[in-house]
């Protein structure tokens, strides 16, 4: 976090908070905001399981159901055949044969019962299997629209890339998970149920034994879910650090400097350092979790001694048939494994629904680049359009410093503007206003009289043609490359060869294996073709040639090209601009001469405007600017001779 940028994340901590009741009377309110959360979150999940397939939840529907009554279905089917054998063993020693029949009909029924919860099993496996890579696929596709609405601003700020890791590190998995969860809860309690009654017709207080034994286990489980939650949620920190030092290792694009540098080491040391203090006080909340329900565990151990004894008195006092104490004794392990896996399966939910949040919040993060009228100004296309500032002063969010401070400014139609000045003085932010990448903090930009918050952002961004100072590299073809500067309109071959050549890459496109097919960088094909930093950049001026814009704005075009390539391109330029507004930044203050308009910003202020000719007379800041460069160049070359 820089400097000036105000420490909110613990303020945003508490606020996710849900404070605890102060008193006995607020303890029902209490209660209901957190069960009414606790259902929104559970709704939100359902939603997107049904909107990634409705027979998903169908599907698990049936599972649950099956999975609830097959037990209860199998274990008496059990007992019935073990008392049925019991007495046909009694009888054949007394001389008497029992009808054979009862007994195929009961082996009949168990081969039915272990078939289908076979059956159910490996369906239940193969639905899990198959919408597990659906609901992924549909979280991480609501999750890349959502981020094509945000703001530039959102992705300059700590706090939305702790939403954005949180979101994406659980939106894959948790889903489907707190589904699953739900639904086992849902089968658990059915088979929980059936064997409650079947056990308190021989004894009333055992099943309640059972039960009041495992809710300690579940507080329990409820607290440490709630406690992994709040550290894994506040310690994205963390873990954005553990995947950016071992991204360092793995980016191809450092690995040359990181080896010449002897970095490696380095690296990987913070990266062991991070790690033993992210998992230290993880593992302490784990080793506590699993101490105390280990003493839980001991004490339900005991109870069910106590009970199976119980049972196998009666067995012993002819009040049970044999067949009954695998029944009953059976109930009892069902009833401790429904109680168990009810207490598993909600806390997973509960801690599921926590962490669900995550993306529930990065999804409901709103975009503030928007329209402000109800009745969208129309912009009219292919004319050369005017742009004016009014007391335009702008700093970045979370900062106090102002990047832009009170900008004055008329952009004529069909005027060429060249923005100069030392680093930090304004450019590049002067330019993400201009194409409403991010809105004034004061005064405003008008386009053609009209205010930009006037216009549809979308239709907006149509008329500009722009190249940024980091432009695209995109592993695809160079062709492809090329005709993502109007990505709206079908691939025009002979428009993507002229832009090309517009920007001089002709030459070194021939070169290339496929030529315009050719794919580029290493990411996906073996045939990739990684270009120097110079090739990628005529790529890029192609783009901007390729687009149908009406307003082009340079970002440094052509800070990778050498002195002969620049001044080739901007040659290009001179025939490209025509009839259209165009605004370039340039350190090369030679191409500077060829503007119509130079505005020389320095720390944000516009301090004079004027062309060259204007500007070298009153010698100021651009003719001090412009001297010293050319000086540069002047003893470079004595230097050379």
């Amino acid at each position: 976090m820089g400097p000036g940028m105000p420490r909110r994340m613990g303020m945003d901590n508490d606020k996710l908070k849900e404070p605890l009741p102060k008193n006995i009377k607020e303890v029902p309110q209490y209660l209901k905001k957190v069960v009414s959360k606790f259902f929104k979150r559970l709704f939100y999940i359902f939603s997107l399981v049904w909107n990634t397939a409705p027979w998903i939840l169908i599907s698990l529907s049936i599972i649950a159901i099956l999975n609830g009554v097959m037990p209860i279905v199998t274990a008496w089917v059990a007992a019935e055949l073990l008392n049925v054998l019991a007495e046909a063993y009694v009888s054949a020693n007394a001389g008497v044969q029992i009808e054979f029949g009862k007994i195929i009909l009961l082996l009949v029924l168990q081969f039915v019962c272990i078939i289908t919860t076979s059956l159910t099993n490996h369906f239940n496996r193969i639905v899990l299997n198959v919408s597990g890579t659906m609901v992924t696929n549909h979280v991480k596709e609501i999750m890349m629209q959502k981020s094509k609405t945000l703001d530039l601003k959102s992705f300059d700020e700590p706090e939305f890339y702790e939403k954005l890791e949180n979101a994406q590190r659980e939106a894959g998995t948790r889903p489907l998970q707190i589904i699953t969860s739900v639904f086992a809860t849902i089968s658990s309690v059915i088979s929980l149920g059936s064997f409650f009654l079947i056990l308190f017709s021989i004894s009333i207080w055992a099943p309640f034994l059972v039960v009041l034994l495992a809710l300690p286990s579940g507080i329990i489980t409820y607290v440490y879910r709630r406690k992994v939650y709040a550290y894994m949620r506040f310690r994205s920190k963390d873990r954005r650090q553990l995947n950016y030092y071992s991204g360092l290792m793995t980016n191809k694009d450092l690995v040359k400097e990181i080896r010449i540098f002897g970095l490696s080491d380095l690296f990987i040391g913070r990266y062991k350092n991070t790690f033993k203090k992210y998992f230290s006080n993880l593992k302490k909340i784990y080793l506590k979790e699993g101490f105390f329900n280990a003493i839980v565990s001991l004490a339900s151990a005991l109870a069910h001694c106590v009970v199976f004894l119980y049972v196998a008195v009666m067995v012993w006092k002819g009040k049970l048939k044999i067949g009954n104490y695998s029944f009953y004794t059976g109930a009892l392990n069902t009833i401790t494994s429904a109680m168990n896996s009810i207490i598993y399966n909600t806390s997973t939910i509960y801690e599921g629904t926590l962490f669900i949040d995550n993306l529930i919040i990065f999804m409901e993060e709103k975009p503030t680049i928007l329209t402000v009228t109800e009745k969208k100004q129309e912009i009219k296309r292919h004319i050369p359009h005017e742009i004016e500032f009014k007391h335009l002063s702008f700093k970045y969010p979370g900062t106090e410093r102002y990047v832009i401070k009170d900008l004055n400014a008329t952009i004529k139609a069909g005027d060429t503007v060249a923005l100069v000045g030392v680093n930090g003085a304004g450019k590049t932010t002067l330019i993400k206003l201009i194409t409403r990448l991010y809105d004034p903090t004061e005064g405003e930009i008008l386009l053609d009289g009209k205010n930009l918050k006037d216009y549809d952002p979308e239709e907006l961004y149509k008329i500009y043609g722009t190249i940024f100072q980091d432009f695209g590299k995109y592993a695809v073809t160079v062709s492809e490359n090329i005709a993502f500067g109007e990505i709206e309109r079908d691939i025009d071959e002979d428009r993507i060869k002229q832009s090309a050549e517009q920007s001089n890459a002709t030459e070194f496109i021939s070169r290339l294996p496929k030529e315009y097919d050719t794919p580029l960088m290493r990411y996906f094909e073996d045939d990739g073709i990684e270009l120097s930093i110079g090739q990628w950049q005529k790529l890029s001026v192609a783009r901007a040639f390729y687009s149908d814009s009406d307003i082009l704005i340079l970002d440094e075009p052509t800070a990778s090209l050498d002195a002969i390539a620049e001044q080739e391109i901007y040659d290009q330029f001179d025939t490209l601009r025509k009839d259209k507004t165009t605004i370039f930044v340039s350190h090369r203050l030679s191409s500077a001469t060829t503007a119509d308009v130079i505005f020389v910003l320095d720390n944000g202020e516009l301090v004079e405007c004027g062309s060259h000719s204007e500007l070298m007379k009153n010698n100021g800041v651009y003719h001090k600017l412009f001297t010293t460069q050319a000086g540069r160049y002047l003893e470079s070359n004595e230097g050379e001779n």
